[in-house]
């Protein structure tokens, strides 16, 4: 329900907004994960959303279904693209622990096409309110 406050560990999908240079929002569904207090998203690594989180850091999330309607209120968050193997480690476990078989045949399915090679995942920090 469009309002409702929501935890972004304890949905499927969620909308992540990112910002291109001039300000303009752009929205896409992505996984999402939670670790150790912060959440972890994956992209292409050289999708729009990746260039864009490096040009500017912050981010908004969104509950939403798989074509990416919202059905929640907004929050901020700011975002890095994550480099550290050992990190990269963590957050496929975290994945895996949370989407099981599907996210298992999705890494398997890109690592026979050499898209898991080129994945970027990205750590998102939702300040307190």
């Amino acid at each position: 329900m469009l309002g409702m406050p929501f935890d972004p560990a304890a949905e499927k999908y969620v909308s992540l907004a990112t910002f291109r240079r001039n300000g303009v929002e752009v929205k896409t569904p992505v996984w999402i994960a939670p670790m150790n207090g912060r959440h972890y998203v994956f992209s292409e690594g050289d999708a729009g959303k990746v260039k864009r989180i490096h040009a500017t850091p912050r981010v908004r999330l969104a509950a939403c279904d798989l074509r990416g309607k919202v059905k929640s209120e907004w929050v901020e968050g700011r975002a890095r693209i994550v480099s550290d193997p050992a990190l990269l480690a963590q957050v496929k476990r975290a994945f895996r622990a949370k989407y099981g078989l599907v996210m298992w045949l999705t890494d398997f399915f890109a690592t026979l096409s050499g898209r898991m090679r080129r994945r970027a995942y990205i750590e998102i920090e939702i300040p307190a309110a």
